[in-house]
């Protein structure tokens, strides 16, 4: 067993968090995973108010387990969001695309735990003086929306200018990853492309296929000119969407050649004209299992390579 300051501030078992992936992250998968001793995270980017009450009742339907609801700023339902998740008082939330600031009193307030994402050191730094609870370190390796900078660089560059916990996220994907993250400094993982892959998570299995025979080489990124970088399977849409960038196509254009991307890929399963958010992890990614399963085996992993990291070092 793991013990650090993030199983303790958040009540569970293992130190492991579900990314909170838009489309995704439904309540079923959420529960599975904290159910399995990791804390799951509804994606919440593009729901609106009802839907996510919906889904936050569904879920404490499911699991008597803590939980989370990943909230980003750009969402067009931010106002109404953010009020359900004070008025549910769910136990955590992690925020994207935004600084949370003016919400973190209220958050207190109704016993919220507030883990943003982060992408580079002067942001964490800014981020503990308005007092959030932990941060989550990703790097560019992960899937969706990313930053500049890799996760073996950046988690140790937050976990020396901060003094709050820290969780690495991005190219993370088995125990190999959990041990190399506390290795870094950091007290637990944030995973979203193996979660994906799981039996719990709703997502097309075209979808989940895709991210099987996917290989080192064949996420790609996107929107880099828009100032909102996602990182993708390589397909029609990825290729078309690069294409235009290098043309010069405006931030307008392009938004419009993306928009509703991602459910045709989660929903629909379109191969092809939908966006395959994921991370580089996924060429270590091979079968589809339970979240319990995951997670059992990722702990294994991990436990037995810090039982013999000194014998290897000598």
């Amino acid at each position: 067993m793991i013990e650090t300051r993030i199983t303790r501030a958040l009540g569970i078992r293992h130190p492991i968090l579900q990314g909170g992936m838009a489309w995704a992250g439904t309540a079923r998968l959420a529960a599975a995973v904290s159910e399995a001793g990791g804390l799951g995270i509804i994606g919440a980017a593009a729901m609106p108010p009802d839907i996510l009450r919906a889904e936050i009742q569904k879920v404490r339907s499911l699991t008597s387990k803590p939980f989370g609801v990943n909230l980003m700023y750009l969402s067009p339902f931010f106002a109404g969001v953010l009020e359900v998740l004070l008025e549910e008082r769910v136990p955590m939330v992690t925020t994207g695309a935004g600084n949370p600031g003016k919400e973190i009193e209220r958050f207190k307030k109704a016993g919220t735990k507030v883990f943003p994402v982060v992408s580079s050191v002067a942001l964490a730094k800014r981020l503990e003086r308005i007092g959030v609870d932990g941060l989550i370190a990703e790097g560019m390796e992960s899937g969706g929306h990313v930053g500049e900078i890799g996760t073996i660089a950046l988690v140790p560059e937050v976990v020396e200018a901060v003094s709050l916990p820290v969780l690495a996220a991005g190219g993370l994907a088995d125990g190999r990853g959990l041990a190399a993250a506390l290795a870094l400094g950091a007290e637990g993982v944030q995973l979203g492309t193996r979660f994906l892959c799981s039996r719990e998570c709703e997502a097309h299995e075209k979808y989940k296929e895709a991210v099987l025979k996917a290989r080192d080489r064949s996420t790609v990124v996107t929107g880099a000119s828009t100032g909102h970088p996602v990182r993708v399977l390589e397909n029609r849409l990825a290729k078309t969407f690069m294409e235009r960038e290098r043309a010069g196509a405006s931030k307008e254009e392009l938004e419009k050649l993306g928009e509703g991307s991602l459910r045709k890929a989660v929903c629909d399963g379109d191969l092809e004209g939908g966006s395959l958010m994921a991370g580089q992890s996924s060429g270590l990614i091979r079968e589809i299992k339970s979240c319990q399963e995951i997670i059992d085996s990722i702990m294994a992993e991990a436990e037995n390579i810090l039982r013999k990291l000194p014998e290897k070092i000598v």
